[in-house]
């Protein structure tokens, strides 16, 4: 494929933007490379500035469960549009989609929107820590929640030590309260729980990973992570920035039935524009001000034109459930022809699926946790976007990045990826 002009705007755009790009993964800096611009989108389709065509497994990071330019979002945007794009003042749209939302999720009964998956989860730390007067949290390896602070931390020298930053700007002050634990592994989180008794606030994880790969979490743990907030009186918050509305629509919460006290949210709750939002049961939340002592505040939360878009994708979402199946169903077709086409091709892999998240891991061992995923040959990995974008299918630009499927995706766009997997698997042996 030719790529000149996106070349050529990535040139532009590094004298003016850090990096050039303004989110870090966007900069293929994990792929080698210089990023594609996309100049629109349709269905299950991008376009970039060359003219190039691909099928999309990003899915603007998981929102777009019913495509690009999905019309009846289209049309409530537009709606609300011309009626002003921001008041700062309350709406009753507002009401109307945290109504939704709360009868679509299971254990929640108030809701706080905010612009961000980030300030979600960085709000429902700080509403745990108020709630439950407590400091320290618990996080696990590999799980992202966005650049605050607290979550910008890496492992320290064993188990029960405070993580270190791993960012410059990152306080040593801040990392002593974030303690590391392993994904899928509940005797670091008790030997932490321990370690620090009647000082933990909360655990926060995404309970499918979604930021070192799909990563499943295994039979038992989610059940024993809320036991042990019992136990040690901490909150459990889950996540659910890409999980949420999307793996059903009471997201993990109702596929795993595991009730959280704090739930976050972004991606699909605004069909697609920049939103985000954090929810729990009222007496959590009626802690938030203006009800209670904890601070949490955005001139653009519950922006018009966010909340009309979260309002279609949900109200969609919500009298359709037959889209869960849809998606589900499309994704494990998707797993067994690329599964079949890896092995003819005799390339080591494992692929790791749950509902409509999937991921490719060149790795022969099962992949559970961060330390597994980082096993995996990444040189491969580089090799395998690269073909795959040549060949017309945009996936993750990192192999720590799970792919979303889409229900716009039709079987014949299901079979032409899997037929770019095998021609680019046969480059790989």
């Amino acid at each position: 494929m030719n790529y000149k002009r996106s070349s050529a705007l990535f040139t532009s755009a590094k004298k003016v933007i850090p990096g050039g790009v303004n989110s870090p993964v966007r900069a293929f800096s994990a792929v080698g490379g210089e990023p594609v611009f996309i100049k629109e989108a349709r269905g299950a389709y991008l376009f970039d500035e060359d003219g190039n065509k691909y099928i999309d497994y990003i899915n603007s990071w998981g929102p777009l469960i019913l495509g690009h330019a999905y019309q009846p979002v289209v049309d409530a945007v537009i709606e609300k549009a011309k009626k002003g794009t921001s008041f700062g003042t309350p709406t009753e749209i507002e009401t109307a989609i945290a109504e939704l939302a709360v009868s679509m999720v299971p254990n929640i009964e108030k809701i706080r929107f905010v612009n961000s998956g980030t300030e979600a989860c960085m709000s429902a730390v700080r509403l745990a820590r108020g709630f439950t007067s407590k400091e320290k949290i618990i996080k696990f390896a590999g799980c992202y929640h966005g650049h605050s602070d607290s979550f910008l931390i890496q492992a320290g020298s064993g188990a029960v030590t405070f993580g270190t930053p791993n960012s410059p700007g990152v306080t040593k002050g801040t990392a002593k309260d974030t303690l590391l634990a392993r994904f899928n592994d509940l005797e670091s989180v008790e030997e932490l729980l321990k370690a620090n008794q009647d000082e933990v606030a909360c655990i926060i994880l995404e309970p499918i990973a979604g930021n070192m790969g799909c990563i499943p979490p295994k039979k038992g743990f989610l059940e024993g992570l809320r036991e042990l907030c019992n136990q040690y009186n901490a909150l459990l918050i889950f996540d659910e920035v890409m999980t949420g509305f999307r793996q059903a629509k009471g997201g993990v919460q109702e596929l795993k039935n595991i009730k959280a006290d704090i739930v976050c949210f972004g991606k699909v709750v605004g069909g697609g524009l920049p939103v985000g939002a954090f929810a729990g049961r009222s007496e959590i939340m009626d802690h938030l001000a203006p009800d209670g002592p904890v601070y949490q505040a955005g001139t653009l939360s519950g922006n018009p034109l966010a909340m009309a878009a979260g309002l279609a994708m949900l109200t969609q979402l919500n009298k359709n459930g037959e889209i869960y199946d849809s998606i589900a169903s499309k994704t494990e077709f998707l797993h067994m022809g690329i599964e079949k086409v890896l092995n003819e091709n005799k390339v080591p892999h494992t692929i790791n699926r749950i509902g409509s998240m999937i991921s490719v891991h060149f790795s022969k061992e099962p992949v559970v946790d961060f330390e597994s995923a980082a096993r995996a040959n990444n040189d491969t990995f580089k090799k395998f976007f690269h073909g795959m974008l040549d060949n017309g299918v945009y996936i993750a630009p990192s192999a720590f990045e799970t792919w979303f499927i889409t229900d716009a995706l039709s079987y014949e766009d299901l079979n032409e990826t899997v037929a770019a997997v095998d021609r680019v698997a046969k480059k790989l042996k």
